[in-house]
């Protein structure tokens, strides 16, 4: 999540658990977070633990799909620049990719390449019927609007579930691709049996890929086509007062910060080994959705066509 977090580090309280305990989720940045360690009755959630159950499950998903005749599922990732941090973020995907049976290329364009050249590439990616999955490696160069990158993937091929009709099929509690670190962090919270029905949620950041649709899922229905988790959610960010969002944090159960926090929770996901490889385990999750063709209802089909 963008935004600077540093009063959240002046905190005292974590948020609520199962049992009463209270639940913190780290979210990684492009750096390693510094935070205290957990008091000795915290409980450590184990995102790798999870994430390897859930990879299981693909694995087994892509094994049947294939058993049955139909043609292994394939991830495409375009991926700009020379940026480190990207290239690690996209080789730990396509080795995800090569873990559950999901077979995957990256594409590598120069920092140089103009945003019609990557909408061309894009346009023939979304055509090409050998491609299931697609996403395109963020950040992008200046030069290149990444909401209209983003915007070109068709819907039906958008792992990252950054398309407009993806988000606003998400926030309309409808099926879609979710973007998969929200889409970690509610499996965690699933998974881990923490109660959100009628629970206070603050979750500090509120960028369009991560903090917003975080909300969403927690704070939507449960009741409705893509149930939600029932929760009253604050958002905080950069222009939160300090001493506000304290007593937000104080009256929290659960709290989604991606920053270093220190502070005493029953319940805390590390980082690395938090949320971070659940991202990438849900990415492949969304590319079986993808080869499976589950998300092509009508209505999308028309907006699409």
């Amino acid at each position: 999540m963008a935004t600077a977090l540093g009063p959240l580090r002046a905190l005292g309280r974590a948020a609520q658990g199962p049992g009463g305990g209270r639940l913190l989720l780290l979210l990684p940045r492009g750096r390693r977070l510094h935070l205290t360690a957990p008091s000795n009755d915290a409980v450590v959630i184990s995102g790798r633990k999870l994430a390897r159950q859930i990879r299981q499950e693909a694995r087994h998903e892509v094994e049947q799909w294939v058993a049955a005749g139909n043609k292994r599922p394939h991830l495409s990732v375009v991926l700009v620049g020379e940026n480190p941090a990207s290239h690690s973020y996209v080789l730990n995907k396509t080795k995800a990719a090569a873990d559950v049976g999901i077979s995957s290329e990256t594409i590598l364009k120069p920092a140089s390449i103009t945003e019609e050249e990557l909408l061309d590439l894009i346009s023939k990616l979304n055509n090409d019927a050998n491609v299931d999955g697609l996403l395109v490696q963020l950040p992008l160069p200046e030069h290149i609007d990444e909401r209209k990158i983003c915007n070109a993937v068709t819907p039906d091929k958008d792992v990252d579930g950054f398309h407009v009709i993806n988000v606003g099929r998400m926030c309309l509690d409808q099926y879609s691709m979710l973007p998969a670190t929200p889409w970690g962090v509610w499996e965690i919270i699933k998974r881990t049996g923490i109660p959100t029905l009628g629970k206070n949620v603050v979750v500090a950041g509120r960028s369009k890929n991560v903090g917003m649709p975080i909300a969403m899922l927690l704070h939507t229905d449960g009741r409705h086509e893509r149930p939600g988790g029932d929760a009253t959610v604050t958002i905080s960010h950069r222009y939160t007062p300090k001493e506000q969002l304290k007593q937000h944090t104080i009256r929290a159960d659960i709290v989604v910060a991606a920053a270093g926090v220190k502070k005493k929770a029953s319940y805390i996901t590390p980082v690395p080994g938090g949320v971070g490889p659940m991202t990438v385990a849900m990415l492949m999750k969304n590319t079986i959705i993808a080869a499976k063709k589950l998300l092509q209802p009508k209505e999308l089909k028309a907006l699409t066509v």
